[in-house]
């Protein structure tokens, strides 16, 4: 007869997804990571690949953050943080794809988007921005407009943060307390927390029409910041494999002697900042 189970073992225990990550090993893994990074970088460089990765996601999924641990060690000028604000009314009358294709990369660049074309499909969608017949559009030209990039040698990577209404209640709560992130509390934002099913639905619709094989979407589980940082980051580098052209350290010959008639100025000539640190 099986022995019926305790109530401690009859309890299911929280999805991975949700538990937090030690300290220690996150910040080891961090940097590890950030080494394959350079690597990939230098791959991609050398062989004049061109990479776009595509953050969307709700607000304050953390997005930013998973954008700032990948760029922190990379070339900023091989790798670019593209985060466009709200068109001009002359952007507006432009073919929509058009304010993007500027940013997108020359060979050996990656481009990194903190938010995208994707707008239309969600906070234009939802707040009323677009019509009805320009996001019927766009759903109809993005895989398109996707595929063309992907022929012409593009490489697209498509992240989608998600985040409970739970979770990002408690993020908003955060950044209310403090000052250095209350920025980040746009009026936009706090209506779009009142329309959680609405951008659920949005989004739906969105993957339903553009999740494509030739540019999938990739959903980041980010209700834990640390644990969607390490996934997001390991899985950008297996999407485009590389080796490592890492160049050797060059050798410093013996640093030649100043020459003794250089004079440098009194310092009492210069606006030097006051110290203040104790």
């Amino acid at each position: 007869m099986t022995p019926p189970r305790s109530s401690a073992s009859s309890v299911e225990e929280a999805p991975q997804s949700t538990q937090k990550v030690d300290s220690a090993y996150y910040d080891r893994e961090v940097a590890r990571l950030q080494v394959e990074l350079v690597k990939q970088q230098e791959y991609i460089r050398a062989q004049g690949l061109k990479v776009v990765v595509i953050f969307e996601g709700r607000d304050a999924a953390g997005k930013g953050g998973a954008i700032q641990r990948i760029t922190e060690s990379l070339n900023p000028r091989a790798a670019r943080v593209v985060a466009l604000a709200a068109p001009t009314e002359r952007e507006k009358s432009q073919w929509y794809f058009q304010r993007y294709v500027v940013h997108l990369p020359a060979a050996g660049e990656m481009v990194l988007l903190d938010r995208s074309w994707y707008n239309r499909a969600g906070v234009e969608r939802v707040m009323g921005f677009s019509t009805d017949e320009e996001y019927e559009e766009f759903l109809r030209s993005c895989p398109e407009f996707e595929r063309m990039l992907v022929r012409s040698g593009i490489t697209i990577v498509k992240y989608w943060f998600s985040v409970s209404d739970a979770e990002q209640e408690r993020r908003f709560q955060k950044r209310l307390k403090d000052p250095t992130k209350r920025w980040k509390l746009s009026p936009m934002d706090l209506e779009a927390r009142n329309r959680w099913v609405d951008f659920s639905r949005a989004k739906d619709a969105m993957f339903a029409a553009t999740d494509i094989p030739e540019a999938p979407w990739w959903v980041v589980e980010a209700d834990v910041k640390k644990r969607a940082r390490l996934n997001v980051m390991t899985h950008l580098l297996s999407q485009v494999p590389y080796e490592d052209l890492t160049p050797g350290a060059p050798e410093l010959p013996p640093r030649p002697p100043i020459d003794d008639d250089y004079v440098r100025p009194p310092k009492e000539s210069q606006h030097i900042i006051p110290d203040v640190v104790p």
